[in-house]
Formats: structure tokens, sequence, C-alpha cells
């Protein structure tokens, strides 16, 4: 298709605001490594809150949601939605702990925690595990996303659209940091909202479509609308539901969804003024990023299937396109006018920019400072730690844009990552509760995990992914708890530093402050508000499912419904503001 003048005017103004951005902040940004991959550790909860915000929103998590309804209905989002467990528990209880560790990655978190060579060669691995590895797979499914929108908006060359995608991302993220990222996620949050909402309202009243009555009627739309699997089907039930419910949200590492929190969202949040922002920013991440964002996307979706009900609908209009149903969402696109053509195109390569530009820069200062400073060159000065950042960050997107040439769909590899990181989330989770936890239960699970992933990944026995992933959660859950029971633990030395620094909650250290009473070590005295906090972190589950749903309801014209869930939301936001006023009166380090 072709994209009119105003189109292309819009498109390369955003260009050339970020790139703007990119230059001014460089200077500041060059200074130290505290600059280039904490921006000073001086921002505010509302500006993080939202990076974190636009970073999710990468230009393939339209594409995923679409594949995702088109598949399996609305209920199908569960297999995300139920992240929101994760993050609230991050929110009430993680984010004040992190930012207490004033550590300058979540990675030299290890060696905080941990003692010995075993600390150190978990910190440099998972430098290249995590920082390599898993964050280009992670930016090759967000490229595979340009792939697919560049060849059926502008009838690009794969190779043709990663290489344009990548050109300007790499500049200001290169140029700016962290502090250049957080300032063009705010702007493209703003663009990418506006234009996801405009482009729904739109597509819904195309004649096509016909209208929200029209569409929510529909004989291809009416069975794919319900908010919960179909309890009559165990098999859909099970899958959408109740394993995501009760295994998924623990147990499994994904980026953004980290159980404990984690890296790019533990990167906000040590960039973070202080503990309160550390907070406020993450609470409202989880509440756009459940709550508000998710309705236009769905909208698309159902209206793909009144204009394209199969997938074979959709290869036949877009011959040249990687075919799945996940192209459902740019397919809709080139039906907008000029003007909001151009606007929801600088949307979907700010949502782009957005995701790669933050995964570059957290890629980048796990192999600056976890690896290269740390294992190859510790006398390193800080602007040199800054150069092999910024070197990284080419090579990174480089490496991502190769592997996104040999990948299909967004939603597999959404499945193969939950795979690999299976089984390992509980222990992201324990490391702040449990004293015995210790380096050899990281690398346990990670290599378990990995090794599990593989088998299942290149070996046949007709079983399917929520049966795999299951086996893998099992399997690596047994392996790490047995690896941490039969292994020395971490030194009194380490263990009392970690507990003085960050105080975490105390049932599962009793047994080491009866020990360090025992060897006159000096421990903190600490409030344990562990069940104000989780009280709070349930109530905000509550809070944003209740809006969510509401929302939906609005929608779908059930008005009493919205009513009901929207007081319902309500009285958890304002038991959630009383808790916490309760928890800040006591003045002692709480945990």
């Amino acid at each position: 298709m072709t994209l009119a003048t105003l189109d292309w005017v819009l498109i390369i103004s955003f260009f050339a605001i970020f790139l703007v951005i990119g230059v001014v902040v460089s200077k500041k940004a060059g200074k130290n490594t505290q600059e280039f991959f904490l921006s000073g550790r001086n921002m505010p909860w509302w500006l993080l809150g939202i990076s974190m915000v636009a970073t999710t929103f990468s230009a393939d998590t339209p594409n995923l949601v679409t594949d995702i309804v088109r598949q399996n209905g609305i209920s199908g989002n569960w297999v995300w939605w139920t992240f929101l467990i994760t993050g609230m528990l991050t929110v009430f209880v993680y984010a004040k702990l992190w930012r207490r560790s004033k550590v300058l990655t979540d990675l030299q978190f290890y060696e905080l925690r941990y003692s010995g060579k075993e600390a150190a060669f978990l910190r440099g691995f998972r430098a290249l595990y995590l920082g390599v590895f898993f964050n280009v797979m992670i930016m090759a499914s967000v490229c595979l996303a340009a792939i697919k929108i560049g060849g059926i908006l502008f009838n690009l060359a794969p190779w043709e659209c990663v290489l344009y995608a990548s050109i300007i991302t790499v500049a200001y993220s290169s140029f700016g940091g962290l502090r250049g990222v957080i300032f063009t996620d705010f702007i493209q949050f703003i663009i990418a909202m506006i234009g996801s909402v405009w482009a729904a309202y739109y597509i819904i009243n195309m004649p096509e479509v016909g209208g929200l009555e029209n569409l929510l009627t529909h004989e291809n739309v009416a069975d794919k609308l319900n908010f919960l699997p179909d309890f009559n089907d165990t098999k859909s039930l099970l899958v959408l539901l109740v394993i995501p419910i009760a295994v998924q949200w623990w147990s499994v590492w994904y980026p953004g969804a980290e159980p404990g929190g984690g890296g790019y969202i533990a990167q906000r949040m040590l960039s973070a003024k202080d503990e309160k922002n550390a907070i406020g920013a993450t609470l409202l991440f989880n509440v756009a990023h459940y709550a508000l964002r998710p309705w236009p996307w769905i909208l698309i979706a159902l209206a793909s299937l009144v204009l394209y009900p199969q997938l074979s609908d959709i290869g036949e209009e877009f011959p040249n396109a990687v075919l799945g149903h996940d192209l459902g969402y740019p397919a809709m696109l080139t039906n907008l006018p000029a003007g909001l053509l151009g606007l929801v195109v600088a949307s979907l390569i700010a949502a782009f920019m957005s995701t790669i530009s933050t995964h570059l820069n957290w890629g980048s200062s796990y192999i600056s400072l976890d690896f290269y400073k740390r294992f190859m060159k510790p006398e390193a000065s800080e602007k040199e730690l800054v150069a092999v950042g910024r070197i990284s960050t080419l090579v990174l997107m480089a490496l991502s844009a190769l592997l996104a040439l040999v990948l299909s769909s967004a939603l597999s590899t959404f499945a193969i990552l939950l795979q690999i990181g299976a089984g390992t989330g509980l222990i992201f989770i324990l490391r702040w509760f449990w004293w015995r936890i210790n380096a050899y239960s990281e690398i346990t699970g990670m290599i378990v995990s990995f090794v599990v992933a593989l088998f299942f990944e290149f070996t046949e026995f007709g079983i399917e992914d929520y049966e795999k992933l299951i086996i893998g959660v099992g399997i690596t859950t047994v392996s790490w708890i047995l690896v941490t029971l039969l292994t020395r633990p971490t030194n009194s030395k380490t263990l009392s530093s970690f507990y003085n620094a960050v105080t975490p909650y105390g049932s599962g250290w009793k047994k080491f402050k009866t020990h360090a009473a025992q060897k006159n070590i000096s421990l903190k005295n600490t409030t344990d508000v562990f069940t104000i906090d989780f009280a709070s972190m349930l109530l905000g589950i509550v809070f944003v499912y209740s809006s969510l749903f509401a929302t939906g309801y609005v929608i779908y014209g059930n008005l009493m419904g919205a009513i009901i869930l929207i007081g319902i939301a309500a009285i958890s936001a304002f038991s959630i503001f009383k808790l916490w006023r309760k928890r800040n009166r006591n003045k002692l380090p709480q945990s």
C-alpha cells in the first residue's frame, strides 16, 4: 500500500524527535555508568512507570494478542493476564527491596546475596545468558513483528524491515543511555495509545464491520467474547486459566514479568529517586499494562475475524507476508485513511523502538558491568565502560535482526521463552525470603530448565505445550531444591551484609537470625509488615482485574456489570490507601 504525504510527514517527524532527544542527553549520559545505565538514580515514579508500560507495548504485542484472540478468544489472554499476580508481588513486596540493594544491575545482586566463586560464575554466566542469548531472542521476536507489519503495509522484504527499523533506535539508544530511552518512552507511549485507540474506533465503524453492536453479534465473533474459558471444556479451562493461575505466574521467568522483579523492570526500580518512587512506578506500570491497554488490540483482533475469518483469507490478500494469525492486526491497519494510517504506523514504530531501546540498554549493561568490568578489565574507566555499552548496543541489534529473519510466529516464540524459564521463577521469589537458597540453587535451576526445554524442542512425545510446561516446572523445581539442601549455604558475612542492606521479610530468616545471635553478628531490628504488604498485593490484583473487565462490560453494553466492578475497584483502591497509611506510620526498617 502507499502512504500519503501527511503520513510520511508524521513518521519522519517522530523519528527526528527521538533522535534529537538522544543527542541532547548524550553528554550527560556519557559521564559514567550510573548515568548511562540508571539515569543518575533520580527518576520520578510517573516517568519510570510510563517507561515500563511503553517498553512492554512492543510492536509484537498487538500481534500476539491478535493471535491469541483469533485462536482462543478473549479468554485466551489469561496466558499473560496471570502475570499480574507477579507484577503486584513486585509492587508491594519487592520494589522496595530492590531499591534498598543499591546495585547497578540486577545481576550484581548475585554477589550481594551469595558468596564464593559460584556467585561470581553465576553473575558472569547470566550476563551472557540473559544479556545476549535471552535478550536477542526477545528482540528478534519484536523484529519479527516489524517484518510482518512492514511486509503488509509497505511491501518491504524482511531484511529491509529490520534494517530501517533499527538505525534510529540504535542511534538514540547508544547516544542517550537509559535517560534518553525513558524520555523517548514517554512520547512513544502517548503516540502508541492515541494510535491504537483511534485505529480501533475507525476499524469498528468500517462498513465491512458495521459498528460495535454488529461486531459483537457477528457469527465469527460471538463465541470469542467470554472473559473466562468454557468451564465445560476441561482442556481449554486447564490450558487457558487453571495452569496460568496455579503454576505459570510463580514458576516461569519471562522478561517484564519476572517473579520477584528483575531485568529491565528492576533497572527502572533501581533508577528511581527512592523506595516510594520505585513502588509508585511499578504500580502505575501494572495498572496501565493490564487494565488500560488491551481492549483496543482485542477489538481490532475481533474485527479481523469479520474480514479474514480464516488464516487462508489473510494469505490470499497478502501473499508475500510471513503467514500467521498474528497478521490479523497489521492486515486490519491497511484499511486506515491517510493521516490516521501515518499516526498508527508511527505508533507501531514507536512501540518497536521503545521495546528495542530498553532491551539494548539493559543487555549492554550486563555486558559492560557484569561481564567486561567484573571479569575482563576491573580497572576499566567509566568512559571505557560506557563505550563498551555503546558497542554492545550495536552488536545486540545486529544479532537480533539476523535471528528475526528465521522466526515465524510471535506466539510460538512466547511459548519457547516460557518453557526455557519453566521452574526457575520460585527461586527468584524465595531467594529474598529463605536464607538457605544459594548460588548453586540458581545455577541448577537455570541449567535444568534449559536442558528440559531443549529436550522437548527436539524430541517428539506427542504431548502438548502445557504438559511440557508442567513437567519442566516439576523437574526443575525438584532439582534446585535438592541441590539447595545438599550444598553449603552462603557464608554468614555475606548473609548478614545482605540482610542489613535490604531488611527482607523475617520468617525464612529465623534460623539464620538464631545463628547470628550465637555468633554475635549484628542484624538490624525490623518490623515485619508482610501481612499488610500481602493484603495490599491481593487488593491490587482485585483492583486491576475489576478495572479490566469493567471496561469490557462497558464495551459489551452491560452497564450493571460495569458499575459493580467499578465499585469493587474503588473499594480495593481505598483499602490499599488505608493499609499503606497504616504501614508508613511505623518508622523502624520494615520487612
